[in-house]
């Protein structure tokens, strides 16, 4: 069985790149534009891995990482930020919500495969 990513990214270019990087691992892959969106997939199915940006619209990553952290059949999955932001105080709140990483925008995508294969191993 492909283990589960989910993606939650406002832009659609760069969920495509994630979504092929992804895809080329092997993954099976749902993507949401907003942390709202991408609440649908925690609805008790197995989801194996979380990859949010921090800056959406509707609901933020941190928000999204929050509620899933509340849940008990997530609160342990890897979480793993890739964003632009950089203000110290939203990447502590992440970290407080017991994020699993944080890759930086731009990623190089041998980088970002290494990652997210160590996390998933």
């Amino acid at each position: 069985m492909k283990k589960r990513v989910i993606i939650a990214e406002d832009f659609t270019t760069s969920r495509a790149v994630i979504r092929k990087a992804l895809e080329g691992l092997g993954f099976q892959v749902d993507e949401a534009a907003d942390g709202r969106e991408a609440l649908k997939f925690f609805d008790g199915s197995r989801v194996d891995l979380l990859i949010t940006d921090y800056n959406m619209p509707v609901m933020d990553g941190a928000s999204l990482i929050e509620y899933i952290r509340s849940k008990e059949m997530y609160r342990y999955i890897p979480i793993l930020v890739l964003s632009t932001e950089t203000d110290a105080t939203k990447q502590q709140r992440a970290r407080e919500a017991r994020i699993t990483g944080w890759i930086k925008k731009p990623f190089e995508i041998s980088d970002f495969k290494k990652q997210i294969q160590r996390v998933l191993s």
